[in-house]
């Protein structure tokens, strides 16, 4: 109960501290992973080709990290970040443990758990920088696959990173820096299809049909309604954050769809290259005729953002122009042609107001 009471406090101090995204323990793999060992990587390759890997012989995955990670076997006991996990759920592959935003604080689903039912897997940690080791050591992990965002583990604790990599191998999927949505997406399947997931059904076949039909709406939309300005923003009690398009795979990937973001000045951004830090009384610094509003839990949204002026007085807040941001897909077709769609829906009725 506790860590539902805690999450909007640890979510605004992880932003302040980390920025939007940025985050997670330091990059270093121990030699745990090479432990893990085994060889015949060419051969899970080979088994894995059109219907995923079997438990039968090694299995081999390089990761987006650069890391060549294998097991004598298929794992089967794999331990997710939420959202990677709710993705590899969508192509057929169950997780046994989930560390990230997974329930809410009345109990249901985050919206980071996507279809999953989560009342069959084991929470180790709802916010961030939790993470229970002695609940994950019970589950003889076989395998941690989370998402990176510059180079480090996303949601696993830095000050239990040591003792989660000598349990199980690790994997990552980029979803910053350089990588965009397109290819974020192209690295989860490959994932799930290494730990046995079949690609060839008729519901992934639809949704990756879905997903592009949609990356062509926000073509048609930008076309169609040109010179929209988008910011991309997020809300705490003291500060609101505008991200640039230039370090997330979302937001690259719209770019190359023919949507306007507004960037942030080059030398205000964070450390990490993600955002530009305002003080509420400097929000409206950047004119936009969109808003998209970062929607994780923690963050405030529109009606708790009704209390300050200066949100108030944005043009796009005035003419009712604010959308939600999926700020951490699910890097999954089905989900991710849902994003592609609200987007469009959003630019395609939007005016000119900045």
């Amino acid at each position: 109960m506790k860590a539902d009471i805690d999450m909007p406090k640890s979510r605004t101090s992880h932003l302040s501290r980390r920025g939007l995204i940025a985050a997670g323990g330091a990059l270093g793999l121990v030699a745990a992973l090479t432990a893990c060992g085994g060889s015949g990587s060419a051969k899970g390759e080979t088994d894995a080709k059109d219907k995923g890997a079997t438990a039968a012989g090694p299995w081999s995955f390089k990761d987006d990290l650069g890391k060549e990670v294998s097991t004598k076997s298929t794992p089967k006991n794999i331990v997710a970040y939420t959202g990677t996990a709710a993705a590899l759920y969508d192509y057929g592959v169950q997780v046994k443990g989930v560390f990230g935003p997974t329930k809410t604080a009345d109990g249901k689903p985050d919206a980071m758990a996507g279809s999953m039912d989560i009342s069959k897997v084991e929470i180790l940690g709802n916010v961030y920088d939790e993470f229970n080791v002695e609940k994950y050591a019970a589950l003889q992990p076989d395998l941690v696959a989370t998402n990176t965002w510059d180079g480090t583990y996303w949601y696993v604790p830095a000050a239990s990173k040591d003792k989660i990599l000598k349990l199980a191998p690790a994997v990552a999927i980029g979803v910053g820096g350089d990588a965009s949505l397109d290819k974020s997406l192209e690295r989860t399947a490959d994932l799930a299809k290494s730990l046995g997931a079949d690609l060839n059904t008729k519901k992934t076949a639809d949704a990756k049909a879905r997903f592009e039909a949609a990356a062509a709406k926000v073509r048609e939309a930008t076309k169609a309604n040109p010179g929209i300005k988008v910011l991309v923003g997020s809300g705490s009690a003291d500060l609101f954050y505008v991200s640039t398009p230039k370090t997330s795979a979302d937001l690259k990937y719209f770019e190359t769809l023919g949507v306007e973001f507004v960037t942030p000045d080059k030398d205000k951004l964070d450390a990490g290259g993600f955002f530009e830090s305002l003080s509420w009384e400097n929000a409206g610094k950047y004119k936009a005729d969109l808003v998209l509003l970062d929607n994780r839990t923690g963050t405030l949204q529109k009606e708790e953002l009704k209390a300050k002026p200066t949100w108030a007085e944005l043009p796009a807040v005035k003419a009712g122009q604010v959308a939600p941001r999926v700020t951490e897909p699910i890097y999954s077709y089905d989900k991710c042609a849902q994003i592609l769609e609200d987007l469009a829906k959003a630019i395609q009725n939007a005016k000119k107001v900045g």
